[in-house]
């Protein structure tokens, strides 16, 4: 926290000291140990009480009455108590020791970081195809969902969200608060919107309006105006193998790893460039993507992802699922081990099935898990390196037919 007068320079806080020992029946009780309180109490139909100076509240109430007696009171309906006891308050409360050269009221600025305020951003996509069943335009609308769960309420202020990665301590005494900053007391622009500017290594944008967040309470509020016609293309990516991982020593089990997936994934791209209606860092958060339905032109919702902070001209890359007429299957055709020449060999075949009624594109990948030292021997077809431990082959399935993708593959250690 950090404190400033506005009124006086010379003003400041000598101590601080947050007080949370806060009103229940439980610390009332002991709060008046040794003090006198009135017990109300049902006997047949009638409401009696008791007065007496209080002993004990554990398993029951203990008093010693006016005339010296002592009573147990294993129940009661109500306790009334002369005052609230110091010590004790309503809600958790802030108090200063301050130090100023006059009295009077001043003006302050206090800054301080609160937990259980966040804000995510949220992206709707609406998908219409292009000329071929692989390509399309998309309108994009950006919005962000800040969440307000931190006691308080903030009237007409100012926002700043800043974006990216901020590490923060977490541990038993510091609330974890996410990875993005809610700031109240921030100056404004002119400009109705968000404005976005590098920020240190981050992100910032700034509201040009004031706004209200009232406690436990979710408000969602544009991020930028809506960009549409941006180009985008349709993938269909296959990965044979279902480990996908690669380990520091040779694997030359020939079961591991030969397990088969038949599933197809289906992503939308497109580039978050000027040139396409872009170029605006884009925050993390969930996007939801809808396609036009020809028959009325209405959306129909086809898949959610998430996606990181993307900067300006970057490739986005969002999962809607997996293919329902494309399928695929891998298996291990040949595998062998030289232990002596420190190699070992296999061959892989892959089988796609397009069921559609027009060509598929999908794009096979695969890890070459078994060893950091790879060459291929032969393949079928074209194929490029994405990685040090995977390759990709780009296949055109045309409709109600099989194509077929074998390659053999020599690791050395």
């Amino acid at each position: 926290m950090t404190f400033s007068s506005l009124t006086d320079a010379r003003t400041r806080v000598l101590a601080q000291n947050f007080q949370f020992d806060l009103v229940s029946t439980e610390k009332l009780l002991l709060k008046y140990i040794e003090r006198p309180i009135t017990v109300e109490r049902t006997e047949g139909q009638q409401a009696v009480t008791v007065s007496g100076t209080l002993l004990a509240s554990a398993n029951g109430l203990v008093l010693r009455t006016n005339d010296g007696t002592i009573q147990a009171l294993n129940g009661y309906s109500a306790i009334r108590f002369p005052a609230l006891s110091g010590g004790l308050d309503t809600r958790p409360t802030l108090v200063w020791d301050l130090d100023a050269p006059r009295g009077g009221e001043q003006r302050t600025r206090i800054t301080y970081q609160t937990a259980n305020i966040t804000w995510w951003a949220d992206y709707n996509l609406i998908f219409s195809e292009g000329k071929d069943a692989n390509s399309g335009l998309l309108d994009l609308a950006a919005w962000v969902s800040i969440i307000n769960q931190s006691g308080a309420g903030y009237a007409d202020a100012r926002l700043k969200l800043i974006a990216g990665d901020v590490h923060r301590v977490q541990n038993q005494r510091i609330a974890a608060i996410a990875p993005r900053r809610f700031d109240a007391a921030a100056a404004a622009t002119n400009a109705p919107g968000f404005a976005e500017k590098p920020f240190f290594e981050f992100h910032l944008y700034t509201l040009g309006r004031r706004t209200s967040l009232p406690d436990n309470s979710t408000q969602q509020i544009e991020l930028f105006d809506q960009a549409k016609q941006i180009p985008a293309k349709k993938i269909l990516l296959y990965y044979g193998a279902q480990e996908a991982y690669s380990y520091a020593n040779p694997i030359t089990d020939r079961n591991m790893g030969t397990a088969s997936n038949k599933k197809v994934d289906v992503y939308l791209t497109f580039r978050n460039d000027k040139e396409h209606g872009l170029g605006v860092p884009l925050p993390a958060g969930r996007i939801r993507v809808a396609k036009l339905d020809a028959a009325d032109a209405a959306p129909e919702f086809i898949g959610e992802d998430a996606i990181d902070h993307t900067p300006k001209d970057e490739t986005v890359r969002v999962r809607l699922g997996t293919a329902f007429d494309v399928v695929g299957e891998c298996r291990q055709v040949d595998f062998s081990v030289d232990s002596k020449a420190r190699s070992m060999e296999e061959e892989i075949e892959i089988k796609l099935r397009n069921h559609k009624e027009q060509a598929a594109e999908v794009l096979v990948k695969e890890s070459l898990y078994r060893g950091a030292t790879w060459k291929i021997l032969s393949h079928s077809q074209e194929f490029a390196s994405d990685d040090a431990h995977s390759i990709h082959f780009p296949v055109t399935v045309a409709k109600d037919a099989e194509s077929v993708v074998r390659y053999r593959v020599r690791y050395s250690w």
